[in-house]
């Protein structure tokens, strides 16, 4: 097997937590200039609009690129992808720092750099997750998944609250400078160790082949292609949600921003302790019921809870409850594709499972909105259509309408999770789909003339 060039040579999780450092540190800092170039927009402009454009900015370009990305990724040597990526993070971050140095940032700046950076971190994931499957050992695949969650619920419960504090000293020009450092970092990492590469193939493919090839791999894995689909419904109706959390919040709460920041929070703490949970433990033997029973929990417990909650107490509580499930969910599932798909072609695979993934997105933001504004919140208003039969479980007024929504969200999801269960190749999917190293053991030794 090829390996990446570097100076320390570590192995396991050994070295994937060396790696796991480094992005840690970056995603920390790329957080920390969001939030900061956020409040740099909002105070520019005052518009959300804007907000949502820098967003949709950074947001499409990867969406459009991952097929092209996976192609790539296992055709060129996956450190230097990862060390690409984070590089194009951290020359726009300097690009807006010498803008903002000189007076002369502007709010349509934030649009290219953001689109710059989607372009290249299309390929980070990709990279990164095909790799972990040459690092460590399948047993810990869960455990490995888990650190990654931890590392994005930290980063989501720490960049906010350090920029916030740091911006009134250091300004947004001192958090860009941290986040430059961190890309460092990351880059310093990945340039003293080896990472695993797959053996190359020897295969003439194209470009064209290459790019729909995650499509045709899925889509002749029945198991894999039910789980794929799972997670698509679920994480429309996680979409819808999501999109109306901070408008349910204040209007629960009275537009108290101190009380919508903590709620807010507690889903990072519950992601954190999920991330904990499951690095220490490394999931359920049975890797699809760590799938479906993880989101399932998430969406019956914690989602619910939230649409009837009228306290902050209880908003905290369904908030932590909502997230604690989702790193076992996730990452049971990332350690079955680990298992079922070879390292070689994991990077083309991988992204298309992104695509698939953040197809959800757009669609259940474009829903949001008008099923909030023009149908839940004048039914459930006093009075309302709805508002005498489960006026008892929500309330009325305001917030209500979107409460029920989110019980309602909650009960579907967790009947589209488990009704994976009815599927056989579903639910026997480790079973049923052999693991890559158990059919490379059973090929045939070459014939010797």
């Amino acid at each position: 097997m090829a390996q990446g060039g570097g100076l320390l040579r570590l192995t396991g999780m050994r070295l994937f937590a060396v790696i796991w450092s480094g992005q840690f540190f970056s995603l920390l800092g790329t957080y920390m200039s969001q939030f900061a170039l956020s409040i740099w927009a909002w105070q520019l402009t005052g518009e959300a609009t804007t907000l949502a454009l820098v967003a949709l900015f950074n947001f499409a370009p990867s969406v459009i690129m991952f097929p092209i990305a996976g192609a790539l990724v296992d055709r060129w040597d996956r450190k230097l992808v990862m060390m690409i990526s984070d590089i194009a993070s951290g020359i726009a971050t300097i690009v807006v720092f010498l803008l903002l140095s000189s007076g002369r940032l502007e709010v349509w700046h934030l649009y290219v750099t953001g689109a710059f950076t989607g372009i290249f971190q299309s390929f980070q994931w990709p990279a990164y997750s095909a790799s972990i499957s040459l690092m460590v050992e399948k047993k810990d695949y869960a455990r490995a998944s888990g650190m990654l969650s931890l590392a994005d619920s930290v980063s989501n419960i720490v960049a906010p609250a350090a920029a916030g504090v740091l911006i009134a000293f250091i300004g947004v020009r001192g958090i860009l400078t941290i986040d430059i450092v961190t890309f460092l970092i990351a880059i310093g990492i990945l340039l003293v160790v080896v990472v695993p590469q797959p053996p190359k193939s020897a295969e003439k493919r194209s470009m064209l082949s290459d790019t729909f090839y995650g499509f045709r791999f899925i889509a002749e894995k029945r198991g894999l292609l039910g789980l794929q689909l799972n997670f698509f419904a679920t994480n429309l109706l996680m979409g819808v949600g999501f999109t109306l959390l901070t408008p349910m919040l204040m209007l629960r709460t009275g537009n108290d921003t101190v009380i919508t920041g903590t709620v807010q929070s507690a889903f990072g703490i519950g992601g954190v302790v999920g991330g904990i949970v499951l690095s220490a433990w490394g999931g359920p033997k049975r890797k699809v019921d760590g799938v479906f029973l993880g989101m399932a929990a998430s969406a019956l417990l914690g989602m619910t809870m939230m649409g009837v909650a009228q306290t902050p107490l209880l908003l905290m509580v369904g908030a932590f409850l909502t997230m604690v499930f989702i790193p076992t969910s996730n990452g049971s599932n990332q350690a079955i594709w680990q298992a079922k798909v070879p390292p070689e072609v994991q990077g083309r695979v991988f992204a298309t499972r992104a695509l698939i993934a953040t197809m959800s997105s757009p669609i259940g933001m474009a829903i949001a909105g008008p099923l909030a504004d023009r149908v839940m919140t004048p039914a459930m208003a006093p009075g309302g259509a709805l508002s005498s039969v489960f006026g008892w479980l929500v309330g009325t007024g305001p917030g209500a309408g979107i409460g029920l929504l989110f019980v309602m969200l909650g009960l579907l999801g967790a009947a589209i999770t488990l009704s994976g269960y009815a599927f056989k190749s579903v639910r026997d999917v480790e079973r049923d789909i052999p693991d890559h190293d158990a059919m490379k053991k059973d090929e045939p030794a070459p014939s010797r003339s």
